[in-house]
């Protein structure tokens, strides 16, 4: 079943990038996932650090760009598009590290018996912009710093407040990164609102499966440049039932895969590349995922009843 081999995928990455360091492997510092650099021995970490540390001045010339200073905010986004073009969003669904921490947590909720929390469509579509702002505020407070002699400890921004940092490297043992630093006002307000943050994610993560998907400025930057991959997202609009299914077992409630009734591209922004909905949809070719043209996995209707069977 996809879903198997998806969980085996997100686990194999999960120990490469949270353990690699440790055994010499090293992918770089522009992976299109959710791992964290602050993981001592980790095996490579995400894009959001680097872009967080390109301070460009507002006056960029062609000879900046160039220049050393301009090659080192240039290649990591360079990198990052080079990890990225090849498998779109499926980073999310099947290699994030902290996609399958928020899986394990979702895990125990359901082991439990406790029902899911339910948002409503006007909930999602409120919801939306959040991963953008905070993409664009990851941006400009560096180039306040930058431009504006903003102080430095205003540096890293994001990270500073990223439930990832707290959590992920608990894994490798260290447990540190939940306190207050009191070294000045600044850096006591960051470690106070990452302690809130992230006690009211693991929260919102235990009772909404993939709660933080939901603000990730990650997804947003890929859904942003998805159109550069040759991974493609389709619905057969004539072979569709309407029965609703997509929707009903998609872990962030895409809703739009079940009502788009025109365009054959349903790659929505909040879409991980997980493939429940494929799964789980009762017409033959209906929700196919592409590479290149080839179908990588498309919906079946004898497939649906053999994962029934099991």
């Amino acid at each position: 079943m996809v879903n198997r081999v998806r969980m085996i995928c997100q686990h194999i990455s999960f120990v490469l990038l949270i353990y690699g360091g440790r055994l010499g492997i090293h992918l770089g510092s522009s992976l299109p996932c959710f791992a964290c650099p602050f993981v001592n021995g980790c095996g490579g970490h995400c894009y959001l650090m680097i872009l967080q540390r390109s301070r460009v001045g507002f006056q960029v010339t062609f000879d900046y760009l160039f220049s050393r200073a301009g090659l080192e905010v240039l290649w990591p986004f360079v990198v990052f598009l080079l990890f990225f073009v090849p498998l779109s969003k499926l980073w999310c669904g099947w290699l994030c590290p902290f996609c399958l921490f928020q899986d394990w947590i979702t895990m125990i909720r359901k082991k439990l018996g406790i029902r899911e929390m339910i948002f409503s469509r006007k909930t999602h579509i409120r919801l939306r912009p959040i991963k953008y702002i905070l993409l664009v505020l990851l941006i400009l407070i560096p180039l306040c710093i930058a431009n504006f002699n903003l102080h430095s400890d205003w540096a890293l921004p994001f990270c500073r407040i990223c439930p990832a940092k707290p959590i992920l490297p608990m894994f490798a043992g260290n447990f540190t990164h939940f306190h207050l630093d009191f070294t000045n006002t600044v850096t006591l307000c960051f470690t106070a609102l990452s302690m809130v943050i992230t006690g009211g994610l693991l929260v919102g993560i235990f009772f909404k499966e993939r709660f933080f998907c939901l603000f990730c400025p990650m997804l947003g930057l890929m859904h942003i440049f998805r159109r550069l991959s040759p991974v493609r997202f389709e619905k057969d609009i004539s072979g569709c039932t309407g029965c609703g299914n997509c929707e009903r077992i998609c872990p962030v409630d895409i809703h739009e895969v079940h009502l788009e009734n025109e365009k054959k591209d349903v790659f929505m922004q909040n879409c991980m590349g997980c493939m429940h909905c494929v799964e789980s949809c009762p017409g033959d070719n209906v929700l196919s995922f592409k590479w290149f043209g080839f179908t990588l996995f498309s919906s079946s209707r004898n497939y649906l009843s053999l994962k029934r069977k099991q």
